[in-house]
């Protein structure tokens, strides 16, 4: 079974939308396919299909949730060296044109979330900072042209 890399914090995330799921939102859904049930018609019933296609959500959210907490391999930021970039590394990147400093952390694609400061591991800035050392300059060939960073420090 293919490993997961994930920090603890999205770990965490991943099992309580699982147990939310299973245990608040599942059941819910039972009761609105019954009360939609009760209403007759099932064939022209809006309120019946929109309560099947939730379930269908939830179900296949689960399951995926639950593969995914199975194959995780969680990884503590503090634990990770600071010598070069890796995964759940804390990254502070300077963009050589702007100035701009920034500080990303770089986590798996579950958990990526660019206003928390979380880059993909695998989006096309994570992968051109893996492996890199402070001092390193990263190019990367963005849709509106290259942009130049400089890792400032690995924290």
């Amino acid at each position: 079974m293919e490993q997961i890399p994930i920090t603890i914090e999205g770990f965490e995330a991943l099992k309580e939308e699982f147990q939310r799921l299973k245990t608040i939102e599942r059941p819910e859904n039972i009761k609105a396919i019954e009360v939609a049930r009760s209403h007759g018609d099932l064939s022209e019933n809006a309120e019946f299909d929109a309560a099947k296609d939730r379930q269908s959500f939830i179900e296949g959210r689960i399951g995926e949730l639950g593969y995914k907490i199975a194959s995780a391999k969680v990884i503590d930021p503090d634990s990770v060296p600071k010598d070069c970039v890796r995964f759940a590394s804390k990254v502070l990147i300077e963009n050589l044109d702007s100035e701009e400093e920034v500080e990303y952390m770089i986590v798996g694609q579950e958990e990526s979330d660019i206003r928390m400061g979380k880059i993909s591991v695998s989006s096309p800035l994570g992968r051109a900072l893996l492996g890199k050392k402070p001092g390193d300059e990263v190019v990367l060939q963005a849709p509106g042209g290259k942009r130049n960073y400089e890792i400032v420090d690995i924290l």
